[in-house]
Order: C-alpha cells, then sequence, then structure tokens
C-alpha cells in the first residue's frame, strides 16, 4: 500500500502540462484515494489529496469569485488569509469525506476545449459501478504559467454558484466570523460521514 501511496505522490508532484492533464492527474488520484481509503482513514486521504488539490486547483482565486471584489476587499490580509486556508481545509476535507471506497468506478474524459479569456473547458464522466454517470465539466485557467481549476459544475451545476450565494448570504446576514465557523462546522462533518 505505501508503495502505491509514493507511486501517486510522485506522480502528482508532476506538474501537468495541459488542462487534460490536470484533470487526468486529479482523477487518477481519487480512484487512488477511493482504493486504498479503507486502509488510509479519514486522515491518510486528506494527507494523501493535499498535495493534489494544491496543484489542481487554484484556491485563491475560488474563494476571491465565490465572496466578490467588493467583500473581497473589505477584509483585512488576516481575514483573507484565514478564509483561503478555511477554504483550501474545506476542499480537500470534502474530497477525502467523500471519496472513500472504490466499487469499480472510471472516470472518462469526454473533450476538452479552449473558452473565451484564457480559459478551457475538460468534461468529464464519472462512471458508477452500476453504470450511472455522473457529469464533472472543469473550468481552468492559467495562472503562474501551470492550470488550475476555476469552477466545477456537476450535472450542469455550478460549484461557483452555489458556493456564492450561501457564503454571501451568511457574511450578509451575520458577518465573516459566522462564515468562517460555518466553512469550520462543514469540515467536521465531512469527518463524520
Amino acid at each position: 500500500m505505501l508503495l502505491s501511496i509514493t507511486t501517486a505522490l510522485n506522480a502528482a508532484n508532476s506538474e501537468p502540462e495541459n488542462p487534460e492533464q490536470v484533470i487526468h492527474q486529479l482523477q487518477l488520484s481519487l480512484l487512488q484515494v477511493m482504493r486504498e481509503g479503507e486502509q488510509l482513514g479519514y486522515e491518510g486521504r486528506f494527507k494523501f489529496l493535499e498535495t493534489v488539490i494544491d496543484q489542481s486547483h487554484d484556491i485563491d482565486l475560488i474563494i476571491k469569485t465565490i465572496l466578490g471584489a467588493t467583500y473581497w476587499s473589505q477584509l483585512s490580509e488576516e481575514q483573507q488569509d484565514l478564509i483561503v486556508d478555511t477554504f483550501r481545509q474545506l476542499s480537500i476535507a470534502t474530497y477525502a469525506g467523500r471519496f472513500t471506497q472504490y466499487g469499480g468506478e472510471q472516470f472518462q474524459i469526454i473533450e476538452q476545449r479552449i473558452l473565451p479569456r484564457e480559459q478551457a473547458l475538460v468534461r468529464s464522466q464519472l462512471i458508477k459501478s452500476d453504470g450511472g454517470t455522473v457529469n464533472f465539466d472543469y473550468v481552468l485557467h492559467q495562472t503562474e504559467g501551470h492550470w488550475r481549476i476555476a469552477n466545477i459544475l456537476f450535472d450542469g451545476v455550478s460549484d461557483l454558484a452555489i458556493k456564492r450565494g450561501e457564503y454571501r448570504a451568511i457574511l450578509q446576514r451575520d458577518g465573516f466570523q459566522a462564515l468562517i465557523e460555518m466553512l469550520k462546522e462543514k469540515i467536521i462533518l465531512t469527518q463524520q460521514n
């Protein structure tokens, strides 16, 4: 088991060169963590996926987009650092809590195409063990010469749009600290599932 984890980590540490490779590497890592999910446990899956998510997702851009320029500019530097770190923890925790065991699932990349504003779309499917499918559309952009995920659509529903509505409502109604507490509660919930 340790050998396969080391192999996967080494694969994760080599930088993909195009959007499709970023998604392929992410999905290979998710399958690996599912195959070893029970042996790794939640903490092991979280640790395994940390590097993978850091290399495949633009966490800074995602949380800035969710909050919007107005809210983001109102935060102090300490608050910005705190929300980026907390959101990063939640993102990794969500993967660690959802991809827990393997039952023959496979990912299949359907297409890659270039979008306006120097973005790219990679469309893929998760083929479940019962033959059902879940569509994952990844929107990526380049930052510092590397392609990173900026949004994910699950069966056509934008994760960014859902979080934008939820997070901004909490900010408006209850303030920044309430948003941080809500994110921390979600992290705890991923550990219990």
